[in-house]
């Protein structure tokens, strides 16, 4: 797998129980080869005119670029936001066996929903 064909795809949930659930399922269907989740972090943001301070749960996911699409469809249908955080960052470089694994463990045609 060629360094530019990883992705860091980052997202915010408001539960660990959320968070599990989605990274689980994200894993389990082939559209990343592993979610890390994080400890919960404060969030402020404006939100509707209102700044918001909330407690969430970051993942950080592992995938291919060839499955982003996919994976994008699946997070937004499972994500409980109204307009979920879905920022895709391309990896320039890493261990190659490393990036070989995520491409391995990772589907471009895993259905979306």
């Amino acid at each position: 797998m060629s360094d530019a064909r990883m992705l860091l795809v980052l997202t915010t949930l408001p539960d660990e129980a959320t968070a599990t659930r989605i990274a689980r399922d994200l894993v389990a269907r082939g559209l990343a080869a592993c979610v890390s989740i994080g400890a919960p972090v404060r969030s402020i943001y404006r939100w509707q005119g209102v700044v918001e301070d909330a407690q969430e749960v970051p993942l950080t996911i592992k995938t291919g670029a060839t499955a982003y699409d996919a994976l994008a469809a699946a997070l937004r249908a499972a994500h409980p936001y109204e307009l979920p955080e879905i920022i895709a960052v391309p990896v320039e470089r890493g261990l190659d066996e490393y990036l070989t694994w995520v491409g391995e463990h990772t589907r471009p045609d895993a259905p979306s929903a």
